[in-house]
């Protein structure tokens, strides 16, 4: 069954199933691009803001009671998820993101209307004192700002936690070093699990701090910035309605020709995903080189094997959470540069790139969040020191020659080195060859744990 629905471009059938109106259904028919969808943590970001508007306006004596309570009633189905099926419209539409502010109005007034009795106007009363320019972005700061400490935040504390255990418990592992794929010196395996620790421990910090700049929100600019239609000090009412209604410490921004044509602050903060990201391909990568092998590889570290790795090599165990991990991270970076480019292009007043900004920005966080957790459960938790590996490579490296430097010299010490190598022979046999220490002076000399600096 279909009903008709009306606006300004005249009637237009709905299916009478669905909560949307005229302005949803022309943009389902002109911007079939794609299958991505809006976020429902914008709808929900939306459900909030609407919810707040609603208040103030009361408050403000512009709306009245009733439908005041109608409203924020369907906003709290909004919030329940009960309506999710009633936000279809897809993320390539109109760069403003009016087309879903509409959509939310539109569901809000039809259940609101629904419920209460009394007929509430999508545009004249659930977006009273708003605009789609002031809205949107406010909702975009709202998800943002949520999905980072409700999501990818804890999920960095917990992984933080892990990698802090690993280091405590193979601090005393003495294993060889590498840099450019080479032998190096000596560390721990609890010192190179340090850095990694390091790693999220600061990228966790950059998020928090960043993320503080999604706070401002640009409600109250109505089209263009100037506040127009809006009452004086309608953002600051909302802002501190929200505030209530999330526990976050939203404010209005105070200047919203900025918050309407720049999306610098989500820009920036993805700058901060885009380096969680590359930290995490970093230490993705050396998880899978340390457990590469089993018995060809350097295999200093085992990882779970979670299921079988190949559909020919029987026995066969990939890192895959490494490689998901990886891919997370590469599609991240990727994100941000969509996100860039699309925050380069604040036309005059308004930034109509809009949609595909908080898009991707919440598809970030998202896989972080994710990618994060099931490499912690599935890989780090269960991640073993292999001593017999690494006490192995550590006996043959010919980098420990390097102890040697401060007795007898950098030229004899390579000497040493270069005569090991080419005779596949020891570094001891060949510093006691050489004549320029005693083996006890190696014994002393050549300490392993002591280079370290533990």
């Amino acid at each position: 069954m279909e009903r008709i629905e009306k606006d300004t471009f005249g009637e237009i059938s709905v299916d009478a199933s669905k909560f949307w109106g005229a302005q949803t259904e022309r943009s389902l028919r002109n911007f079939k691009i794609g299958t991505d969808k809006m976020p429902l943590e914008v709808i929900d970001a939306f459900a909030f803001l609407k919810k707040a508007c609603a208040t103030v306006n009361v408050s403000m004596g512009k709306l009245s009671e009733a439908k005041g309570v109608a409203i924020k009633r369907a906003c709290d189905e909004i919030l329940s998820g009960k309506l999710d099926e009633h936000f279809p419209l897809v993320v390539y539409q109109t760069g403003s993101g009016t087309q879903t502010n509409m959509n939310v109005n539109e569901v809000v007034a039809h259940v609101a209307s629904e419920r209460s009795g009394e007929m509430i106007h999508p545009n004249d009363d659930v977006n009273m004192s708003q605009s789609s320019n002031d809205t949107f972005p406010a909702a975009m700061h709202i998800a943002a700002y949520q999905k980072l400490q409700q999501e990818l935040l804890p999920e960095l504390d917990k992984f933080e936690r892990v990698l802090k255990e690993k280091k405590e418990a193979f601090m005393e592992i003495v294993k060889i070093g590498r840099t450019h794929l080479q032998d190096a010196t000596p560390l721990t395996l609890g010192q190179e699990i340090s850095g990694y620790e390091a790693m999220v421990s600061r990228a966790k910090r950059f998020i928090e701090e960043s993320g503080k700049e999604l706070l401002p929100l640009a409600i109250g600019g109505t089209a263009v910035g100037t506040g127009v239609n809006a009452p004086d000090g309608f953002g600051d009412e909302v802002a501190r309605e929200l505030v209530k209604l999330t526990g976050s410490s939203f404010v209005s921004d105070k200047n919203k020709f900025f918050a309407l044509s720049s999306h610098s602050p989500l820009n920036f903060v993805h700058g901060a995903l885009r380096s969680l990201a590359a930290d995490l391909m970093k230490i993705a990568n050396d998880i899978r080189f340390l457990a590469s092998g089993p018995r060809s590889g350097i295999g200093e570290i085992s990882i779970p094997a979670n299921e079988p790795g190949s559909s020919i090599m029987p026995g066969k165990v990939n890192p895959t959470q490494c490689e998901a991990l990886t891919m997370v991270a590469a599609q991240v970076m990727g994100n941000d540069t969509t996100i860039e480019v699309a925050s380069s292009q604040g036309h005059l007043e308004l930034n109509v790139y809009k949609p595909v900004i908080i898009f991707n920005f919440l598809q970030s966080v998202k896989l972080l969040s994710e990618g994060v957790r099931s490499f912690r459960m599935h890989t780090l938790d269960g991640l073993q020191a292999n001593e017999q590996a690494i006490q192995e490579k550590l006996e043959n490296s010919l980098m420990l020659v390097t102890a040697l430097n401060p007795h007898i010299g950098y030229e004899k010490a390579a000497q040493i080195a270069k005569a090991a190598h080419e005779k596949g022979t020891t570094l001891r046999a060949e510093a006691v060859n050489s004549g320029f220490l005693t083996a006890d002076e190696f014994d002393e000399w050549v300490d392993p744990l002591k280079m370290t600096n533990l």
